[in-house]
């Protein structure tokens, strides 16, 4: 493939348009002389025992290498011939490593070379951990929400702090819990502040209106990755992707019409294709299914739910004969089935919307929660029957990570102080945000009897990070002993709440 024919083919396939650069600033043209550059870092994802992603993006068309070592001098390093970048995905390329060893620290190395093959960019290096084979101790994070509520990348309080605390507990891998982007959410240049101080966010034009079009959908990514810290943490922590309703619209279903004056587009479901095509563009994930396992050896197996693309419409929730929900029916078999099929110790399901907290709409209800306490009703159907499934079959040991809320809280799921209580007792811990409008508490409904057991949220809802309430967990697992220990961290990662599980034979 050469370089002429890369410049036709992008053009074809972007419609004639100009290429769009970091900030959303039009090139003069596709030809620019001089060496290819990585504009917004590297990332890895889904990483295994033997795979994993490597992600970048160019400024321009160009080929994709990606030099990979057990050494950080990169002697005896091996070179994958990754993709050709074109404006068809927005330069954005991934390239696919297998054959790995497991259970191992390895290096990798990304530089683009021009088309005409004389030219390379100047290198990124980045790090990844390959999942065991064997025991051996596991530890990731997991937080959600990037940019929401007005407050963006401002770099008077340090960018994106949250990501140097996270990058310091050393994990393996961070479980992103959704809300990545906000691409519902416009920025100010300025917010003032009740006590008188003044927010200063970077913005870009795609961050200074609500997303519709496709290259606005992108921007939203490119608008995060300018962030040195979120940057810095890419390049060193493989990330576990799940999206939620932020990444397209707020609280948004499948067959949605929009009652938004700030919307052109009302169909939710045009929305929703162009926000996953740049999700998926600008985030390492493997495929284009967002539910899938991975697993970490026999001590771990964590189930990436997507709760958007098969969801009800949200209501009242007090249907008593609803069967589908958050999951819908083909999602809900394979997550039975795999669950089923564990042999791993420890279930970890990342859930990016909460169980058992009530998520209103308007009038209507988001999650499964809908507040009256008794019998399953509505969406709380198909949980209670997940949740009864995994009990018939001894699926033990499951823990439910979340977000979406914006605070942190530990909850005990009791079945012997719920309504339903055909299903065995678990945990599930809630964590976020990363940068965003802090909230909460969130109301518990009492169908599945959920025990508070910690919470921390701010004093008034949508405080500023300036105010310290940005949180993110941690996940250890002792090869050892088997023991499962969360902890739950704040903006600086000092450690809040601390809940050690002994696993279930």
């Amino acid at each position: 493939m050469d370089r002429r024919s890369v410049l036709r083919g992008g053009l074809a396939v972007g419609g004639g348009a100009a290429l769009t650069l970091l900030g959303g600033a039009p090139a003069s043209g596709l030809v620019r002389s001089g060496r290819p550059r990585l504009t917004h870092g590297v990332q890895s994802g889904d990483v295994t025992a033997h795979e994993a992603v490597v992600w970048a993006r160019a400024d321009r068309p160009s080929r994709m290498l990606v030099e990979l070592s057990r050494r950080p001098d990169f002697r005896a390093a091996r070179t994958v011939r990754g993709p050709v970048l074109t404006p068809g995905t927005d330069l954005t390329g991934k390239t696919f490593l297998h054959g790995l060893p497991p259970g191992e620290e390895l290096h990798y190395r990304v530089r683009l070379t021009d088309l005409d093959h004389r030219l390379a960019s100047e290198p990124l290096t980045g790090r990844l951990r390959t999942a065991p084979r064997t025991r051996q101790d596991i530890r990731f994070v997991w937080s959600g929400d990037l940019a929401g509520q007005g407050w963006g990348i401002n770099p008077e309080f340090g960018g994106y702090r949250i990501f140097r605390a996270m990058g310091a507990v050393d994990p393996d891998f961070f479980l992103c819990s959704g809300d990545l982007v906000y691409s519902d959410g416009p920025l100010a240049e300025t917010v003032k502040l009740p006590d008188g101080r003044t927010w200063r966010n970077i913005v870009t034009p795609e961050k200074s209106k609500v997303a519709q079009t496709l290259p606005e959908y992108r921007g939203q990514f490119r608008y995060n990755l300018q962030d040195a810290n979120l940057q810095a943490f890419n390049a060193r922590v493989p990330m576990l992707y799940q999206w939620d309703d932020h990444e397209t619209v707020n609280n948004w279903y499948p067959g949605e019409i929009l009652d938004l004056p700030q919307y052109t587009e009302k169909r939710v479901d045009v929305l929703a294709s162009r926000a996953r095509r740049a999700m998926l563009e600008y985030t390492p994930v493997r495929g284009g299914r967002i539910y899938r396992k991975v697993s970490y050896g026999p001590l771990l197996d964590v189930f990436v739910l997507d709760m958007r693309t098969y969801k009800s419409p949200n209501d009242a929730g007090t249907s008593p004969t609803q069967r589908d929900g958050l999951l819908g029916a083909e999602q809900t078999a394979w997550l039975k089935r795999e669950l089923r099929r564990s042999k791993a110790t420890w279930k970890v399901i990342a859930n990016d919307l909460p169980l058992g907290l009530i998520v209103p709409d308007g009038t209507a209800q988001e999650s499964a929660a809908q507040g009256d306490n008794g019998a399953p009703l509505g969406r709380e159907r198909e949980i209670a029957d997940l949740l009864s499934h995994a009990r018939r079959h001894h699926v033990r040991n499951m823990v439910w990570l979340t977000a979406d809320v914006h605070y942190t809280a530990a909850h005990y799921y009791d079945p012997s102080k719920a309504a339903f209580s055909d299903f065995d007792p678990f945990w599930e811990f809630v964590s976020g945000p990363l940068n965003a409008g802090a909230f909460g508490p969130n109301t518990l409904d009492g169908t599945f009897g959920p025990q508070l057991k910690f919470v921390q949220a701010p004093p008034h809802a949508n405080t500023s990070p300036l105010e310290g309430s940005q949180f993110f967990g941690e996940v250890d697992i002792d090869a050892h002993s088997s023991t499962l220990t969360v902890r739950l961290r704040n903006l600086d990662g000092a450690v809040l709440y601390t809940k050690a599980l002994t696993p279930t034979r």
